[in-house]
């Protein structure tokens, strides 16, 4: 990409930054049993989905490759080849100290929140695939077990006409009915044609009164055969979202998402105590700190964090040991390839409190063409039993579909 990265900071210099690198921190010592294994290379590509996906593989010495996937968007190919110096020569089964050693070597990068999050969580991801390959168990098991074979998957819904409400409801029916899920989500932050002044955040009545038609006409629709979740996208002000929340509590919502902006968590705190309606959070929050204060103040009824976003597989599993302490289910965002997909499905089978694990590809055909297994089922993922993640690149279909100007992976 132009830019020697090795040559900004030699991660085998001395700083007086706290440093966790191995011989830092005197773990350098000899382990047995095939796991003295070194990191030599971490490599990345991007493939045009439905969404620009990050790939990230972390080679090894062994011959042993892990394959993990960062949260979509520019910037995070590049962090990651920063960050490949401070990894190389590493022992990969050390997943949470490199971590935080790459949090503390990116603090000066933003590591507290933004794409740098995004980039560690990519790499995090492909070291539990690798661990787990290395010691022969799936990723669940280096998370503390399983509490569940499958883990329910909700499909995120849309249709040329997003604003009508019949629409919505059909296509609701050919999911339920046809595709076999049982829990699905719609926008509610679509065109109504009674906005006045989109910038200002405001819901005019009519406004209002159109999101209610969307949501009785797909409820109604499924009845009982389906849970229904609504999103916002962080698009209304805190009086406007106190009163869609209130409209909405005769219909049987699942959770409304997102209505006010994510900085402000105190409004946040407001809006889910002052409805019975009941509202998730958590994409757009950065590591156990930035959910904290959301399940702290009680501002959330569902935590939503979107794994290889949110700081990886173990952050995740850190945010729904904190959630479980205020009885809230975690509802993960996801609008991943199936191989961060499947990272969740084992943080999804590792934690207590898993409600559901999103799909936003469902009308991209060639979504599970990327891996060779089979993954979404009836609505549900079975959980892997094969060494770590439990899913293989397809090499052919990555090549098709990268977008241009990228490369492939080198092989093993």
């Amino acid at each position: 990409m132009g830019i020697d990265y090795s040559k900004l900071r030699d991660p085998n210099a001395e700083y007086t930054m706290r440093d966790l690198s191995a011989e830092t921190m005197n773990v350098t010592r000899e382990r047995g049993d095939g796991r003295d294994v070194e990191i030599t290379d971490v490599q990345t590509t991007m493939v045009d989905g439905n969404f620009p996906w990050t790939l990230v593989r972390v080679y090894t010495d062994a011959g042993i490759v892990g394959t993990g996937e960062a949260y979509w968007g520019a910037g995070a190919p590049e962090l990651i080849e920063r960050m490949a110096p401070f990894l190389r020569g590493e022992n990969p089964l050390d997943i949470d100290r490199l971590t935080e050693h790459l949090v503390q070597k990116m603090s000066g990068e933003g590591s507290i929140g933004g794409v740098t999050v995004t980039a560690i969580s990519g790499i995090e991801v492909a070291l539990h695939d690798l661990a787990g390959k290395i010691l022969e168990v799936p990723a669940y098991q280096l998370l503390g077990g399983k509490y569940r074979d499958e883990v329910r998957v909700y499909c995120d819904c849309h249709t040329e006409e997003e604003a009508d409400p019949i629409a919505c409801a059909d296509e609701a029916e050919r999911v339920v009915t046809e595709l076999g899920y049982d829990a699905l989500k719609f926008d509610l932050d679509v065109p109504s044609g009674h906005e006045k002044d989109r910038a200002n955040r405001h819901l005019r009545a009519p406004e209002i009164e159109h999101k209610a038609s969307i949501v009785e006409a797909v409820t109604e629709r499924v009845g009982s055969r389906a849970d229904v979740a609504f999103d916002c996208h962080w698009s209304f002000s805190a009086e406007s979202a106190k009163r869609l929340t209130k409209r909405l509590e005769e219909y049987n919502v699942w959770w409304l998402e997102d209505p006010v902006p994510p900085e402000n968590h105190d409004v946040q705190r407001e809006i889910t105590k002052g409805t019975a309606t009941p509202v998730a959070v958590g994409e757009n929050v950065y590591r156990t700190h930035g959910q904290r204060q959301l399940l702290e103040g009680q501002a959330v009824d569902i935590i939503a964090p979107d794994m290889p976003k949110v700081g990886g597989m173990r952050e995740t599993a850190k945010i729904a040991d904190l959630a479980d302490l205020y009885y809230v289910p975690v509802a993960m965002h996801n609008v991943a390839s199936p191989v961060a997909t499947m990272g969740s499905v084992h943080v999804g089978a590792a934690i207590s409190n898993a409600l559901a694990i999103e799909f936003h590809s469902y009308e991209l055909e060639w979504w599970d063409d990327l891996v060779e297994e089979d993954v979404i089922e009836d609505g549900y993922i079975e959980v892997p039993e094969e060494p770590g993640l439990g899913v293989t690149l397809d090499l052919d279909a990555v090549e098709e579909h990268m977008v241009e100007g990228e490369e492939l992976f080198d092989e093993a």
